[in-house]
Order: C-alpha cells, then sequence, then structure tokens
C-alpha cells in the first residue's frame, strides 16, 4: 500500500525520537498501533461490503441470464401433460382417421369374449409374501 523505503523509516523514527522523546515514544507507538488497526479494520469491512456487493450484482446478471434462457427453453419445448386429455369443445370435432380408429377400437372390443381376463402385464407379489 504504502512504500517506505528504508532510509525514509530511519528518518521518521529519529524525528520522533527528538519531538516526542524516548520517555512518551512508547506511548505513542502504542497510540499510532491502535488508530492503524482501527484504520486497517474500518478499510478491511469496507471492502468486504464492496466484494458482497460485487457477488450480489454478479449473482443477479446470472440469475437474469437463466431465467432469459429458461423462457426461451419453455417457449421452444412447450409442457404437455400427457395425462390430461385436451378440452373439446362445441367447434371441434374429431378427425374422420379419428373416428374410423375409435370405431376399429369398439368393433375389437365387441369380438373380444366376455370371459376372457386381461393378461397382466406385470407379476404383483402377494401381501404374504415373495413369489415362490
Amino acid at each position: 500500500m504504502f512504500d517506505v523505503a528504508p532510509t525514509e523509516l530511519l528518518l521518521v523514527v529519529v524525528v520522533a525520537l527528538v519531538v516526542i522523546g524516548p520517555k512518551d515514544l512508547p506511548k505513542a507507538m502504542r497510540f499510532v498501533g491502535k488508530w492503524m488497526g482501527k484504520a486497517r479494520g474500518m478499510a478491511r469491512h469496507f471492502r468486504s461490503g464492496l466484494d458482497t456487493m460485487m457477488r450480489e450484482a454478479e449473482l443477479e446478471e446470472l440469475e437474469k441470464q437463466w431465467r432469459e434462457q429458461n423462457e426461451a427453453i419453455m417457449r421452444e419445448f412447450p409442457r404437455i401433460d400427457v395425462n390430461t386429455p385436451e378440452p373439446t369443445t362445441a367447434t371441434t370435432k374429431p378427425a374422420p382417421a379419428d373416428e374410423a380408429a375409435g370405431d376399429a377400437d369398439q368393433t375389437a372390443a365387441a369380438k373380444k369374449p366376455e370371459s376372457a381376463e386381461p393378461a397382466e402385464t406385470h407379476a404383483v407379489p402377494p401381501k404374504d409374501g415373495p413369489l415362490p
């Protein structure tokens, strides 16, 4: 911070010794040391405040970029919920291909015998224990 050469420091010590005197020099040095400590503490506090402000500004900038990218992704790939059917209105009619597919499903269901049970797609273990 301050660039003090050894000769300059020696000159300051000699002037302080002459002006203050050898008897009061330790008190003066203690006083100067306390003030230097307070000044360093204030500078450290000020610098940490500036660092915090800079970090917050960087975080805000990153959050803004993230929000913009997220919105762009959401516009490009809108979320489609597969479980909820699309609402049908009075103006919306199913396409002829959809009607034909629906008719085919109904005829296939009609041809299936009622006594036949649907095949299980996965095994469910009994409540008593594991399967043998």
